[in-house]
């Protein structure tokens, strides 16, 4: 059977997505999955989407982690799924879709995707660091010289920690600049690695920066390996609302392959 496929990245977090209409894709086959993502024997990539139909919106969006299991919500996967769609006529430039954690909406002008996320309202504090769930579940740390700091090891130790290891955290360790400016660097479980860019991990970052009050602004950008991201929010009685993710994305290649 072949399958045809593109890639896009969204400040260099990278997906195989697939039109997956007629549901054909073997999407219990967590080894070619793996397969698939893998850099050295696949196409390579931070993740795989299936676009499936969707009886209750535009569509349904379906991510794996590149070790081949279902993922939970990914920000940069989620804006890069509605460029393919429009690219590829599914959408015009307005979009509302079915994902892990729920529906979203997203709006795209030219390449530049923006897109809504769920209400975060449950912070919890480990010590100076904190943990929130933007649609995956976040951990957060200030550190300084972060160009210099060891996200894997640091990372994946937090990662696998006894209060973590069960269901994995994706860990993001952030430098700040100034009130307006974050560099940000993330583990990610399920790659279990550092990876250039992570959409749920800037805005847990930019979220939990308000609520440590290190900066008063509510439109953020934080600047990732791959790229800079803004987050747009509303901070309520319970924690934030209205919480916009944006950035820039692109398409790689296409192709086409078989299984």
């Amino acid at each position: 059977m072949k399958i045809k496929f593109q890639k896009y990245q969204g400040t260099g977090n990278d997906f195989i997505i697939i039109n997956n209409e007629l549901l054909d894709f073997p999407t219990h086959n967590d080894v070619l999955i793996s397969r698939l993502c893998n850099r050295k024997f696949g196409i390579g990539s931070d993740g795989l989407i299936l676009i499936n139909p969707s009886k209750h919106s535009d569509y349904e969006m379906l991510f794996f982690n590149s070790n081949g299991k279902l993922g939970s919500l990914c920000g940069n996967g989620a804006r890069c799924s509605v460029k393919f769609a429009q690219e590829n006529n599914l959408i015009k430039n307005e979009v509302s879709f079915n994902a892990f954690d729920g529906n979203h909406n997203a709006k795209i002008i030219n390449n530049n995707v923006s897109l809504s996320m769920n209400n975060v309202s449950k912070i919890k504090t480990f010590g100076k660091d904190l943990f929130l769930n933007t649609g995956s579940p976040h951990y957060v740390k200030i550190v300084e010289k972060i160009q210099n700091f060891n996200v894997v090891n640091e990372g994946r130790k937090i990662r696998n920690s006894s209060e973590f290891v069960d269901e994995g955290v994706n860990v993001n360790f952030v430098e700040i600049i100034s009130n307006s400016e974050f560099v940000i660097r993330t583990y990610e479980r399920g790659v279990e690695d550092e990876t250039l860019s992570c959409g749920t991990g800037v805005t847990a970052v930019a979220l939990a920066m308000y609520f440590l009050k290190k900066t008063n602004l509510t439109t953020i950008k934080v600047k990732t390996r791959g790229g800079v991201l803004k987050v747009k929010f509303s901070p309520n009685n319970l924690g934030f609302e209205n919480i916009i993710l944006s950035g820039n994305v692109e398409m790689v290649f296409s192709g086409e392959l078989e299984i």
